[in-house]
């Protein structure tokens, strides 16, 4: 019973991560308008985060320094791709930028396959196909090349292929106890941001309310850099990566809906069906694999 009620709770706080990532865009936007142009908005959230997580992070400092430093390097780059994905925000449609950073499952699985010496599931090649023929047709929706238009779509497919490598590394070295590997993945996300920040938008003094700036990167930064990662990690121990996997879907949906009604970024009918090739690519990706036993 207690398994259940832990599996039901653990569900809710998946779902609940992926419908509050779907309005990420909104804080970050609104940053951008008040003056936090390009990176710079990202840069005070991911700051504000690792601000936060630093008191916990730091009673466990010597056992972050026992840890391997390859386990440190890879959280860091899953923060420097998820920076990256903030910073496409700004410059793309919200729903082409979720949808290019959800055809990880494609550079996972290639790297997995081809770099990593690992079996690949058939269904893994399925996914790849799916994954590479939406973004052909959703990046091609207007009859151009299908390649990405802008500074926003080249970002997020970066960041996309990045948290692929990340995720790949994460999984072949050791895990970091939860506050540490937070605290790194905030802290790689800062250092990147404040390193793209001059290349992208030279640094102005914005020209919005202070307050206002400050409450929204202090909400922002606890809420989903901080709150709902720590959350989501506590989550995912607890349920089957497939199912896991699924329910954070729910952020494109939410993404794609929301832009369209508060920012009036629909999408064309061919770019909706690119966009459902790549979340089958996703499902494909996470979908339970049968282990069959050989005599």
């Amino acid at each position: 019973m207690q398994d259940d009620k832990s599996a039901l709770k653990a569900t809710l706080i998946v779902v609940f991560t992926g419908v509050l990532w779907g309005f990420y865009w909104l804080p970050v936007r609104t940053l951008a308008g008040m003056g936090l142009a390009g990176p710079w908005g990202t840069a005070a959230i991911t700051a504000a985060a690792t601000v936060f997580l630093a008191p916990v992070a730091l009673r466990g400092q010597s056992l972050l320094c026992r840890e391997r430093r390859r386990a440190i390097a890879f959280v860091a780059l899953g923060g420097a791709a998820f920076s990256l994905y903030s910073v496409a925000l700004v410059y793309g449609r919200v729903a082409i930028i979720i949808l290019l950073f959800f055809l990880t499952p494609v550079w996972s699985t290639l790297i997995a396959r081809y770099v990593m010496g690992w079996r690949t599931p058939i269904l893994r090649y399925f996914a790849i196909a799916f994954g590479l023929a939406g973004l052909g047709v959703m990046l091609g929706a207007q009859g151009q090349v299908p390649l990405p238009r802008n500074t926003g779509e080249w970002i997020a497919l970066l960041s996309g292929m990045l948290w692929a490598v990340a995720t790949t590394g994460i999984r072949a070295t050791p895990e970091l106890p939860a506050p540490q590997a937070a605290f790194v993945f905030a802290g790689g996300a800062t250092v990147t941001t404040l390193c793209i920040g001059p290349l992208l938008s030279p640094w102005q003094s914005p020209d919005g309310s202070p307050l206002a700036m400050l409450a929204i990167v202090l909400g922002t930064g606890g809420l989903w850099w901080g709150l709902s990662m720590a959350s989501l990690m506590w989550a995912t121990v607890r349920l089957d990566p497939a199912r896991v996997g699924i329910l954070l879907m729910a952020e494109v949906l939410i993404g794609a809906a929301s832009a369209a009604v508060l920012a009036s970024e629909a999408l064309s009918p061919l770019e909706m069906i690119g966009g459902a090739l790549v979340l089958c690519a996703g499902l494909l990706e996470v979908w339970p694999v049968r282990r069959v036993r050989r005599n």
